[in-house]
């Protein structure tokens, strides 16, 4: 989709193209304005109402221009809604992490001893159809960020093993400059707090969001760590690596966090293309998460056999700098598994090299 057809429908300028705030204000959540650009037999207007009145929709115009005119495209995959995301099977729950058990105050989750997420808001720049979280979207938001963050920092402050706190959400960078300062600032001023992350998409949906004044402004508070996610190759532009580039000037390590998604980047050639073109970014894979089971993305997971002998055709032909941790995250404390240590073709290695390892009978 070329960004002057979008441009010509809002009467817009590349100024306003620019201006996050424009993509922001203007993302796609209407099921006629969608079609009106996708013109696609596939959109069945009743199957998107459907859809979006258990789930909504929301597309940054940015990220509406990545989608190409061809079937099953990638970016079509994660932010159009599939009548399949209300078709899910009886085993898939909203909460498959349990994260809403584990919340000591509203919004904050504690799943580990050393470190928390907050959940500083539930608003997304673009819902991506796949989220884990899919459950806040059709919420309503009764809890202020200024009622939130009070109960987040008195529990912080009485809990003193906490050491690093992961500010998510929704999307933490729809909010203002102003207030994400306010978060980080009231973090940074507890004392055994000593690592701050932030988890966000807006440098793959939305990066006009990544500005000078936004990054001056985190470079005060590293420690800092930013974790974001691009799943496929050609979430790989000129746009997203420019906001990644910027952060990354200021002294913040910039992480990637992949889904695996089916018939989206679960072969090879697809998964080995964007862990290279992360390399050429400096952007560290991090991790590559095995889809959880949650209502609404069913049909995004993937068999995880096939899942672990992808990664090790990667992991035998690969740079060490290209490889994420596969992993299946499990409900509340028992975490993150990893996938694709062990698999049977690497065990059969192991077995031809018993002279490598140290045992009792050596010592």
């Amino acid at each position: 989709m070329h960004k002057k057809i979008i441009l010509s429908y809002f009467k817009a300028s590349e100024k306003d193209w620019q201006s996050w705030r424009w993509q922001f204000q203007n993302r796609i959540t209407k099921i006629n304005i969608l079609k009106s650009f996708l013109k696609k037999k596939s959109l069945n207007e009743n199957i998107l109402k459907t859809v979006t009145s258990v789930y909504p929709m929301a597309i940054t115009p940015y990220y509406l221009s990545l989608i190409q005119k061809k079937n099953k495209d990638p970016i079509h995959a994660q932010c159009v809604p599939d009548i399949r995301e209300v078709q899910c099977s009886d085993e898939a729950g909203d909460d498959p992490l349990q994260e809403d058990s584990y919340m000591p105050v509203p919004k904050l989750v504690r799943r580990y001893p050393d470190r928390c997420l907050a959940i500083v808001t539930e608003i997304c720049a673009a819902y991506c159809r796949h989220c884990n979280r899919k459950r806040f979207w059709s919420q309503n938001n009764h809890i202020s960020l200024e009622a939130r963050l009070e109960k987040m920092i008195g529990y912080l402050a009485q809990s003193p093993q906490i050491r690093e706190v992961i500010i998510s959400g929704g999307e933490p960078l729809v909010l203002t400059d102003q207030t994400l300062e306010k978060i980080l600032s009231s973090l940074k001023a507890i004392p055994h707090i000593e690592v701050l992350r932030i988890g966000s998409r807006v440098p793959v949906v939305m990066p006009m969001r990544i500005t000078n004044e936004l990054c001056r402004m985190l470079k005060r508070y590293r420690p800092l760590w930013f974790n974001t996610q691009f799943n496929h190759p050609v979430e790989i532009t000129k746009e997203s690596a420019r906001a990644c580039n910027m952060i990354q000037e200021v002294g913040i390590p910039v992480s990637n966090q992949s889904v695996l998604l089916k018939n989206v980047n679960d072969s090879f050639p697809i998964m080995r293309d964007l862990l290279y073109g992360l390399q050429r970014l400096s952007i560290r894979p991090y991790y590559l998460f095995h889809c959880d089971p949650v209502a609404g993305c069913t049909h995004f997971r993937t068999d995880s056999q096939a899942g672990i002998a992808m990664m090790e055709k990667i992991w035998r032909q690969s740079s060490g700098l290209c490889l994420p941790q596969y992993v299946m995250d499990m409900p509340g404390s028992v975490g993150k598994i990893p996938l694709n240590i062990m698999s049977e073709a690497i065990k059969n290695d192991l077995k031809k090299h018993k002279h490598f390892f140290l045992t009792r009978s050596n010592k």
